[in-house]
């Protein structure tokens, strides 16, 4: 046995690898070559059969990437850019097959030069089967996350490099590559650094005031409830629980009423009464916003006291006992075990609270379609960034600038998100 073994690494030490490596420049000639016939054949199969399908539409989806278009009224550059991204997925796919071809002929080379017999390929395809059944479950939900996110994403980051917009729009007109333009009229044209700016700080003080508000509201409640000498727990939370399970646009729109200038009862019936005044909830931006920060509490309290009130009941009484004994005051046993607990377990959940209210659209667009207006600026007083962007896009046909503007809110999203999880203990314990 180990001189047949001897003398079938003699015959393949001439077997090259680099040959194999070069073969593969066209796939499935390197697995030709290292005597994989059927591998080999499939291989160049479809590698003819992907240039014949495909051919027409990469050549297309390139072009028309390229050139957004030559012929105004023919060409639709909305059109060429999806079939153009369409193109550039399906080459990203074919780079990764190619990739895998030529590793496949280089390692198959490996084991020959080495006197190893290769797999055959029934048991090369049980085995890539086995490695591959987790990706293979997974596949669907991967496809329809490319269709329906990353399709319409890259569409996005494309239109915010172009013209696009109510003068230049297709069919009648082509589109044109702008560059960084349109990210820079955001900070060199006076009315769109003024808005950007304007709206920007809005949107944080709103996500900060908001978010905090109905977070500290939820555990102030949270922790009240849970105290020992409240009777009838389960009615309690049952109706601090109430807002959550009323639809959100439901509350929104009775609300929008209630804080109605003319007719609304916030101001007939509790204000007016009272102090002889009323507030212009719906006309002033200032009032506008204390407005809107109150319904997010009011919407938002709930969820973060169902969670607060689940984690209270898992912390032991024994840590408060012991407490007690060491001397610790109420404020002392809150601060070092009933926060921490907490914190430490609803931490990536309260995050997601605040990334929710920076793109919190309904409530900003339902209360009063962002407004009101606000003079020197072509956005409401209490727009934010994403209502802003929905303006530009859907009202006034501004898609490029809509577009820049949403790849700056993912990118303080996730830069956000990223900094908060990786700072949080919850993160840090877990690696």
């Amino acid at each position: 046995m180990q001189i047949e073994r001897n003398a079938k690494r003699k015959r393949n030490h001439g077997h090259s690898v680099r040959t194999a490596m070069l073969l593969s420049i066209v796939p499935g000639l390197g697995q030709l070559y290292n005597k994989q016939h059927l591998k080999g054949i499939c291989f160049l199969v479809l590698t003819i059969a992907f240039f014949g399908v495909f051919y027409d539409l990469l050549n297309i989806g390139f072009w028309g990437l390229a050139t957004l278009g030559t012929l105004p009224g023919v060409d639709d550059s909305r059109t060429l850019i999806g079939q153009g991204i369409v193109a550039v997925l399906i080459t990203a796919f074919a780079i990764l097959f190619y990739v895998l071809n030529l590793k496949d002929a280089r390692d198959t080379a490996l084991l020959r030069k080495e006197g190893h017999k290769p797999l055959s390929l029934s048991a090369g395809f049980r085995q890539a089967w086995d490695k591959a059944f987790p990706y293979m479950l997974v596949g669907p939900g991967l496809f329809l996350l490319l269709i329906a996110v990353i399709f319409p994403l890259l569409f996005m980051v494309v239109l915010a490099f172009t013209d696009y917009n109510l003068f230049n729009a297709p069919p009648r007109n082509v589109l044109n590559w702008v560059g960084w333009q349109n990210f820079t009229d955001l900070v060199t044209i006076p009315i769109w650094r003024t808005t950007f700016f304007s709206v920007l700080s809005w949107t944080i003080v709103w996500t900060v005031v908001a978010t905090t508000g109905q977070i500290a509201l939820a555990m102030l409640l949270a922790v009240m409830v849970n105290d020992k000498r409240i009777k009838g727990k389960r009615i309690i939370r049952t109706v601090l629980i109430l807002p959550w399970a009323v639809p959100s646009f439901v509350t929104i729109l009775i609300f929008s009423a209630m804080f109605n200038d003319g007719f609304g009862a916030i101001n007939r019936d509790l204000i007016e009464p009272l102090f002889h005044f009323s507030i212009p909830w719906l006309s002033d931006p200032f009032w506008s916003r204390i407005a809107i920060v109150l319904i997010q509490i009011w919407l938002g309290f709930p969820f973060v006291f169902a969670l607060f009130t689940g984690i209270l009941q898992s912390v032991s009484d024994d840590w408060y006992e012991a407490a007690d004994m060491d001397g610790a005051s109420r404020v002392q046993k809150f601060r070092f075990i009933t926060l921490p607990h907490i914190l430490f377990a609803t931490a990536p959940l309260l995050i997601m609270q605040y990334a929710g209210n920076f793109n919190n659209f309904n409530l900003i667009y339902l209360f009063n379609q962002g407004g009101p207006p606000v003079r020197g600026q072509n956005a409401g007083g209490t727009d934010i960034l994403i209502s802003w962007v929905y303006s530009l896009a859907f009202e006034n046909s501004q898609y490029s600038m809509a577009a820049a503007i949403s790849i700056i809110i993912g990118i303080m999203v996730a830069l956000f998100a990223i900094f908060q999880f990786r700072n949080s203990r919850t993160f840090k314990e877990g690696e």
